[in-house]
């Protein structure tokens, strides 16, 4: 669609009132899944990164990377396992995590930022002990739960005008290194650096009450409704983990978390700047 540039403006106007709220606030944005993979998007949410950056936004990324660490252990020979949905993950294969998500992935995304006009540096749970971690379940290996984090490194790369790019590799004092789950992670990091709003990028609209029928999205969802929504099945499978770290994040002091589509082209612009947003909105 062509825009004239009196329709451009208008659209700029519009925007203004969510701008000036959020200026100076930190979004959390959880980056993962299909949208990771495609370029053209990846190159889409790369630039809506760095225009919340550039309006005075205080952007905060953080990512998985679960496709590309079974990749690499495809190429080397070593099969992947999960447990209830969790990848099982001995001394080496904490090696390849940490080499790909710390490593390939994190660099390739500041990479990305670079070049469509924005700065950021990557850190992983590893730098500052941002991220300490325990031992899940011996079952698991190095799957880690998270015991503490330490937002000064997220505070000190903001405050320097820069974009931190995080990857969710976590330690502990005895220098092991841990897998974290992306989302809990996005989650713990959100509430301890005070954001104010937590972006989960997903392949789905949102919440639907048919999963089948888009129309049905719900746009608000108060966390005092979740349980109701989920032992009526309409939060349900792998929805319910996504959704259970949202409520944790409002309960660690974040005011709104949003669950979005990342892959619909601009959808964080659409979410975070419009009236009407795209996904489903959780409040406490």
């Amino acid at each position: 669609m062509d825009f004239t540039n009196g329709q451009r403006a208008e659209v700029l106007i519009q925007a203004l009132p969510n701008i000036k709220s959020y200026t100076d606030k930190i979004v959390v944005i959880k980056y993962g899944g299909n949208a990771m993979l495609n370029d053209e998007m990846k190159k889409s949410v790369m630039g809506d990164i760095v225009l919340l950056s550039l309006i005075g936004i205080k952007v905060v990324l953080i990512h998985g990377g679960g496709p590309e660490i079974s990749n690499i252990l495809n190429k080397v020979g070593k099969q992947s396992e999960f447990v209830n949905g969790l990848r099982v993950t001995d001394a080496e294969t904490a090696e390849y995590v940490q080499m790909v998500l710390a490593g390939k992935v994190n660099k390739t995304l500041v990479n990305n930022i670079g070049s469509v006009g924005g700065r950021a540096i990557g850190l992983s749970g590893i730098d500052g002990q941002m991220i300490t971690a325990k031992k899940r379940d011996e079952a698991l290996g190095f799957v880690g739960d998270i015991v503490n984090i330490n937002p000064a490194p997220i505070w000190d790369v903001l405050d320097k005008g820069y974009i931190p790019v995080i990857s969710t590799v976590g330690c502990d004092k005895d220098g092991n290194t841990y897998n974290i789950n992306a989302d809990t992670a996005a989650s713990r990091i959100a509430g301890a650096i005070g954001a104010e709003t937590m972006i989960n990028m997903t392949d789905i609209a949102g919440v639907l009450r048919d999963v089948n029928d888009p129309s049905t999205l719900i746009s608000t969802v108060r966390i005092s409704e979740i349980d109701a929504l989920i032992s009526g099945g309409v939060i349900s499978g792998g929805m319910i983990p996504k959704v259970q770290c949202c409520v944790e994040a409002i309960e660690c002091g974040v005011k709104k978390v949003f669950i979005i589509d990342g892959r619909v082209p601009h959808s964080i612009i659409i979410e975070i700047l419009t009236d009407e947003g795209m996904g489903t909105m959780f409040v406490k």
